[in-house]
């Protein structure tokens, strides 16, 4: 066993990714391909969507915001269409994995960018039960990539199960380079999300037991 612990990305790791929802709407829309990560990630820590994951805009701050950034670059482009892209469906292995993880007694957190707290209801309230520590950009006034939301991770998560966890014992899983770089600067071991079932492959080997429903 590498790592003793895994903190997790929600969106594009457990989750289904935003971004084939914004394609989605570009499409529908005639915008051009990849303008809304692009809007998102031009001036990143300090443009609407920052502000929003750090709940430093409401929904209404937010939406004009985004759609002024958007027409200054020539474009019309809803912000309610953007927002209604963020709820992806979860992933069935990825949460079978989480619940392999769990029944396996390793330490559970759960780290996400998002725009308002979760809900603890429903099947997303039932997988957030399933984690040690829950950090959220939007209860935290901080956001991935800035290096101190994944301290914070590190120490919710060092409380929850009352020991100190160093940064070495854990993976966090994350499908935006952007989001890992400071992880790995910080110690993790970090697992880029591109295809689910490889990036479950690559958590077996550093937990040191199958993940993908197979017998040890």
């Amino acid at each position: 066993m590498t790592v003793s612990a895994v903190i997790f990305d929600l969106g594009g790791v457990i989750t289904e990714s935003p971004m084939t929802a914004f394609a989605a709407y570009e499409a529908e829309a005639g915008l051009p391909v990849g303008l809304i990560r692009r809007l998102n990630s031009t001036d990143p820590d300090t443009n609407a969507w920052a502000r929003f994951e750090r709940n430093e805009l409401d929904v209404a701050g937010f939406s004009a915001a985004f759609e002024a950034e958007a027409r200054a670059v020539g474009h019309r482009v809803e912000a309610a269409r953007v927002l209604a892209a963020l709820h992806g469906e979860l992933r069935p292995s990825m949460v079978a994995a989480v619940r392999r993880l769990r029944d396996a007694g390793l330490p559970l957190g759960l780290l996400s960018n998002n725009v308002a707290p979760m809900e603890r209801t429903g099947p997303l309230g039932e997988l957030l039960g399933l984690f040690d520590a829950v950090v959220e950009s939007s209860c935290e006034g901080v956001r991935k990539p800035e290096p101190e939301i994944y301290l914070r991770a590190l120490a919710r998560l060092s409380e929850a199960v009352g020991r100190t966890l160093e940064a070495a014992e854990c993976a966090y899983l994350d499908d935006l380079g952007i989001n890992l770089k400071p992880a790995r600067t910080l110690g993790f071991s970090t697992i880029k999300v591109v295809d689910p079932a490889a990036a479950l492959a690559e958590l077996s080997s550093l937990v040191g037991f199958p993940l993908d429903g197979t017998t040890p």
